[in-house]
Protein backbone atom coordinates (compact mmCIF):
# COMPACT_ATOMS: atom_id res chain seq x y z
CA UNK A 1 0.00 0.00 0.00
CA UNK A 2 1.17 3.43 -0.78
CA UNK A 3 2.00 6.22 1.50
CA UNK A 4 -0.95 7.97 0.53
CA UNK A 5 -3.21 5.11 0.17
CA UNK A 6 -1.82 3.99 3.88
CA UNK A 7 -2.79 7.77 5.04
CA UNK A 8 -6.27 8.28 3.79
CA UNK A 9 -7.46 4.58 5.15
CA UNK A 10 -5.59 5.43 8.54
CA UNK A 11 -7.80 9.00 8.87
CA UNK A 12 -10.83 7.35 7.21
CA UNK A 13 -10.64 5.71 10.48
CA UNK A 14 -9.91 8.22 12.88
CA UNK A 15 -12.68 10.24 11.22
CA UNK A 16 -10.45 12.91 10.93
CA UNK A 17 -9.28 15.02 7.33
CA UNK A 18 -5.81 15.62 5.59
CA UNK A 19 -3.92 19.12 6.18
CA UNK A 20 -1.81 19.72 2.98
CA UNK A 21 0.09 22.56 3.44
CA UNK A 22 1.81 23.90 -0.19
CA UNK A 23 4.83 25.14 -0.40
CA UNK A 24 7.76 25.97 -3.31
CA UNK A 25 11.09 24.43 -2.95
CA UNK A 26 14.25 27.26 -2.16
CA UNK A 27 11.39 29.76 -1.01
CA UNK A 28 12.57 31.91 0.56
CA UNK A 29 16.26 30.07 0.34
CA UNK A 30 16.93 26.59 -0.45
CA UNK A 31 18.38 26.58 3.14
CA UNK A 32 15.30 27.03 5.01
CA UNK A 33 13.15 24.85 3.04
CA UNK A 34 13.96 21.54 4.97
CA UNK A 35 13.45 22.62 7.98
CA UNK A 36 9.98 24.01 7.07
CA UNK A 37 8.82 20.86 5.82
CA UNK A 38 9.83 18.93 9.48
CA UNK A 39 7.98 22.00 11.29
CA UNK A 40 5.10 21.89 8.74
CA UNK A 41 4.64 17.96 9.83
CA UNK A 42 4.94 18.99 13.36
CA UNK A 43 2.34 21.34 13.19
CA UNK A 44 -0.01 18.71 11.94
CA UNK A 45 0.53 18.44 8.27
CA UNK A 46 -0.61 15.52 6.91
CA UNK A 47 0.69 15.65 3.30
CA UNK A 48 3.51 17.89 1.74
CA UNK A 49 2.86 19.19 -1.76
CA UNK A 50 6.53 20.94 -2.76
CA UNK A 51 6.14 23.22 -5.52
CA UNK A 52 8.65 22.61 -8.07
CA UNK A 53 9.83 26.04 -9.09
CA UNK A 54 8.97 27.04 -12.85
CA UNK A 55 9.41 30.33 -15.28
CA UNK A 56 5.77 30.43 -16.28
CA UNK A 57 3.41 28.79 -13.43
CA UNK A 58 -0.16 30.38 -15.13
CA UNK A 59 -2.07 28.66 -12.50
CA UNK A 60 -0.71 30.43 -10.05
CA UNK A 61 -1.79 34.18 -8.57
CA UNK A 62 0.38 36.67 -7.09
CA UNK A 63 1.81 35.23 -4.24
CA UNK A 64 2.83 31.84 -5.50
CA UNK A 65 4.06 33.37 -8.71
CA UNK A 66 6.81 35.44 -6.75
CA UNK A 67 7.30 32.42 -4.82
CA UNK A 68 8.61 30.50 -7.82
CA UNK A 69 10.84 33.58 -8.97
CA UNK A 70 12.84 34.03 -5.72
CA UNK A 71 13.00 30.22 -5.90
CA UNK A 72 14.21 30.24 -9.54
CA UNK A 73 16.79 32.96 -8.67
CA UNK A 74 18.31 30.52 -6.18
CA UNK A 75 19.20 28.19 -8.77
CA UNK A 76 16.16 25.46 -7.49
CA UNK A 77 15.50 23.12 -10.03
CA UNK A 78 13.62 20.10 -10.18
CA UNK A 79 16.84 17.89 -9.45
CA UNK A 80 17.27 20.32 -6.36
CA UNK A 81 13.83 19.62 -5.40
CA UNK A 82 14.68 15.77 -5.23
CA UNK A 83 17.72 16.37 -3.12
CA UNK A 84 15.64 18.46 -0.40
CA UNK A 85 13.05 15.38 -0.62
CA UNK A 86 15.86 12.68 -0.57
CA UNK A 87 17.60 14.91 2.73
CA UNK A 88 13.65 14.84 4.07
CA UNK A 89 13.26 11.33 4.07
CA UNK A 90 16.36 10.82 6.16
CA UNK A 91 14.54 11.98 9.00
CA UNK A 92 10.81 11.02 7.83
CA UNK A 93 9.82 7.86 6.12
CA UNK A 94 5.92 8.44 7.07
CA UNK A 95 4.91 11.40 5.89
CA UNK A 96 3.66 11.25 1.78
CA UNK A 97 5.06 13.81 -0.77
CA UNK A 98 3.76 15.24 -3.14
CA UNK A 99 5.25 17.15 -6.14
CA UNK A 100 3.50 19.85 -8.07
CA UNK A 101 4.16 22.05 -10.32
CA UNK A 102 4.26 21.52 -14.58
CA UNK A 103 5.10 19.12 -17.42
CA UNK A 104 7.78 20.84 -18.84
CA UNK A 105 10.74 20.25 -16.75
CA UNK A 106 9.45 16.68 -16.04
CA UNK A 107 9.33 16.38 -19.67
CA UNK A 108 13.14 18.23 -19.84
CA UNK A 109 14.19 15.16 -17.29
CA UNK A 110 12.30 12.46 -19.27
CA UNK A 111 9.54 10.49 -17.96
CA UNK A 112 11.40 7.45 -17.21
CA UNK A 113 14.28 9.46 -15.64
CA UNK A 114 12.09 10.97 -13.13
CA UNK A 115 10.26 8.21 -11.98
CA UNK A 116 13.85 6.20 -11.52
CA UNK A 117 14.76 9.59 -8.87
CA UNK A 118 11.57 10.23 -7.91
CA UNK A 119 11.21 6.92 -6.58
CA UNK A 120 14.85 6.88 -5.24
CA UNK A 121 14.04 10.26 -3.39
CA UNK A 122 10.83 9.16 -1.41
CA UNK A 123 8.57 11.51 -3.68
CA UNK A 124 4.72 9.71 -2.98
CA UNK A 125 3.11 11.60 -5.97
CA UNK A 126 2.91 14.02 -9.05
CA UNK A 127 0.69 16.85 -9.79
CA UNK A 128 1.71 18.24 -13.31
CA UNK A 129 -1.13 21.43 -13.36
CA UNK A 130 -1.29 21.96 -17.01
CA UNK A 131 -1.26 18.35 -18.75
CA UNK A 132 -4.86 17.17 -19.36
CA UNK A 133 -5.54 13.22 -19.16
CA UNK A 134 -5.70 13.27 -22.59
CA UNK A 135 -2.30 13.67 -22.47
CA UNK A 136 -1.11 11.71 -19.57
CA UNK A 137 -1.52 8.25 -20.45
CA UNK A 138 1.91 7.43 -21.28
CA UNK A 139 3.24 9.47 -17.89
CA UNK A 140 0.53 7.85 -15.86
CA UNK A 141 2.00 4.25 -17.27
CA UNK A 142 5.65 5.14 -16.31
CA UNK A 143 4.82 6.57 -12.75
CA UNK A 144 2.34 3.20 -12.11
CA UNK A 145 5.81 1.45 -12.50
CA UNK A 146 7.51 2.91 -10.21
CA UNK A 147 4.83 3.24 -7.60
CA UNK A 148 4.16 6.85 -8.04
CA UNK A 149 0.71 8.35 -8.00
CA UNK A 150 -0.64 10.38 -10.42
CA UNK A 151 -2.81 13.43 -9.19
CA UNK A 152 -5.06 15.31 -10.91
CA UNK A 153 -6.57 18.87 -10.84
CA UNK A 154 -10.71 19.17 -11.20
CA UNK A 155 -11.74 22.52 -11.68
CA UNK A 156 -15.12 24.08 -11.31
CA UNK A 157 -16.22 23.91 -14.91
CA UNK A 158 -15.50 20.05 -14.56
CA UNK A 159 -18.29 18.23 -16.45
CA UNK A 160 -18.87 14.49 -15.56
CA UNK A 161 -17.35 13.40 -18.53
CA UNK A 162 -14.14 15.18 -17.92
CA UNK A 163 -14.32 14.00 -14.18
CA UNK A 164 -14.96 10.24 -15.19
CA UNK A 165 -12.22 10.86 -17.56
CA UNK A 166 -9.67 12.32 -15.23
CA UNK A 167 -10.60 10.02 -11.91
CA UNK A 168 -9.98 6.62 -14.37
CA UNK A 169 -6.13 8.06 -14.70
CA UNK A 170 -6.00 9.49 -11.32
CA UNK A 171 -4.44 7.50 -8.16
CA UNK A 172 -3.31 8.84 -4.32
CA UNK A 173 -6.21 11.66 -4.61
CA UNK A 174 -8.21 14.27 -6.43
CA UNK A 175 -7.39 17.84 -6.21
CA UNK A 176 -10.53 19.96 -6.23
CA UNK A 177 -10.01 23.49 -7.28
CA UNK A 178 -12.91 25.34 -4.85
CA UNK A 179 -13.43 28.08 -6.96
CA UNK A 180 -12.37 29.78 -10.58
CA UNK A 181 -9.21 31.74 -11.32
CA UNK A 182 -5.59 31.49 -10.11
CA UNK A 183 -4.43 30.45 -6.37
CA UNK A 184 -5.20 33.00 -3.87
CA UNK A 185 -8.19 34.27 -5.93
CA UNK A 186 -11.85 34.83 -4.76
CA UNK A 187 -13.69 33.74 -1.50
CA UNK A 188 -15.00 30.34 -0.65
CA UNK A 189 -18.32 29.34 -2.17
CA UNK A 190 -19.23 26.44 0.45
CA UNK A 191 -21.97 25.49 -1.36
CA UNK A 192 -20.65 25.46 -4.90
CA UNK A 193 -17.46 22.89 -3.47
CA UNK A 194 -20.63 20.99 -2.19
CA UNK A 195 -22.32 20.33 -5.45
CA UNK A 196 -19.02 19.81 -7.04
CA UNK A 197 -17.62 16.94 -4.84
CA UNK A 198 -21.66 15.16 -5.12
CA UNK A 199 -20.34 15.48 -8.99
CA UNK A 200 -17.47 14.29 -8.28
CA UNK A 201 -18.17 11.27 -5.81
CA UNK A 202 -20.39 9.65 -8.53
CA UNK A 203 -17.52 8.81 -10.46
CA UNK A 204 -14.67 7.59 -8.19
CA UNK A 205 -14.20 6.92 -4.76
CA UNK A 206 -11.25 8.23 -4.62
CA UNK A 207 -10.28 10.83 -1.63
CA UNK A 208 -10.59 14.06 -2.45
CA UNK A 209 -8.38 17.25 -1.32
CA UNK A 210 -10.07 20.97 -1.80
CA UNK A 211 -7.49 24.00 -2.40
CA UNK A 212 -7.37 27.04 -4.05
CA UNK A 213 -9.22 29.92 -1.30
CA UNK A 214 -8.18 27.51 2.10
CA UNK A 215 -6.42 30.71 4.40
CA UNK A 216 -7.44 30.09 7.80
CA UNK A 217 -8.99 27.76 10.59
CA UNK A 218 -12.77 28.89 9.32
CA UNK A 219 -12.73 28.09 5.54
CA UNK A 220 -10.59 25.40 6.50
CA UNK A 221 -13.10 24.02 8.97
CA UNK A 222 -16.08 25.34 6.05
CA UNK A 223 -14.83 23.12 3.67
CA UNK A 224 -13.49 20.20 5.63
CA UNK A 225 -16.63 18.08 5.64
CA UNK A 226 -17.70 17.70 2.39
CA UNK A 227 -14.29 16.85 1.47
CA UNK A 228 -10.76 14.30 2.51
CA UNK A 229 -8.38 17.02 2.53
CA UNK A 230 -7.75 20.81 2.51
CA UNK A 231 -5.11 22.42 0.53
CA UNK A 232 -3.67 25.48 2.30
CA UNK A 233 -1.24 27.47 0.07
CA UNK A 234 -0.89 30.96 -0.81
CA UNK A 235 -1.72 32.18 3.03
CA UNK A 236 1.38 30.19 3.91
CA UNK A 237 3.64 31.21 1.57
CA UNK A 238 2.71 34.63 2.25
CA UNK A 239 3.23 34.26 5.63
CA UNK A 240 6.60 32.73 5.06
CA UNK A 241 7.68 35.07 3.04
CA UNK A 242 6.70 38.30 5.08
CA UNK A 243 9.15 36.58 7.71
CA UNK A 244 12.35 38.79 8.10
CA UNK A 245 14.38 35.70 9.92
CA UNK A 246 14.74 32.19 9.25
CA UNK A 247 12.62 31.49 12.97
CA UNK A 248 9.95 33.62 12.15
CA UNK A 249 9.83 32.04 8.90
CA UNK A 250 9.07 28.74 11.03
CA UNK A 251 7.34 30.45 13.51
CA UNK A 252 4.72 31.12 10.25
CA UNK A 253 3.81 27.81 10.77
CA UNK A 254 1.93 28.37 13.21
CA UNK A 255 -0.82 29.16 10.62
CA UNK A 256 -1.19 25.27 9.70
CA UNK A 257 -1.71 24.46 13.54
CA UNK A 258 -4.15 26.87 13.55
CA UNK A 259 -5.78 24.75 10.53
CA UNK A 260 -5.55 21.44 12.15
CA UNK A 261 -6.74 22.53 15.36
CA UNK A 262 -9.67 23.86 13.43
CA UNK A 263 -10.34 21.10 11.07
CA UNK A 264 -10.09 18.52 14.02
CA UNK A 265 -12.73 20.24 16.29
CA UNK A 266 -15.48 19.90 13.12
Amino acid sequence: MSRLAGLFSELKNQGRKALVPYIVAGDPTQEITLPLMHELVAKGADILEIGVPFSDPMAEGPVIQLAHERALANHTSLSKTLEIVSAFRKDNQTTPVVLMGYTNPVERMGYSEFAKRATAAGVDGLLTVDLPPEEASELSAILAEAGIDNIFLLAPTSTDERIAQTAALASGYLYCVSLKGVTGAGHLDVEAVKAQMDKIRAHTDLPVTVGFGIKDGASASAVAPHCEGVVVGSALVESIAASSTDAAKLAACELIADIRKAIDSI
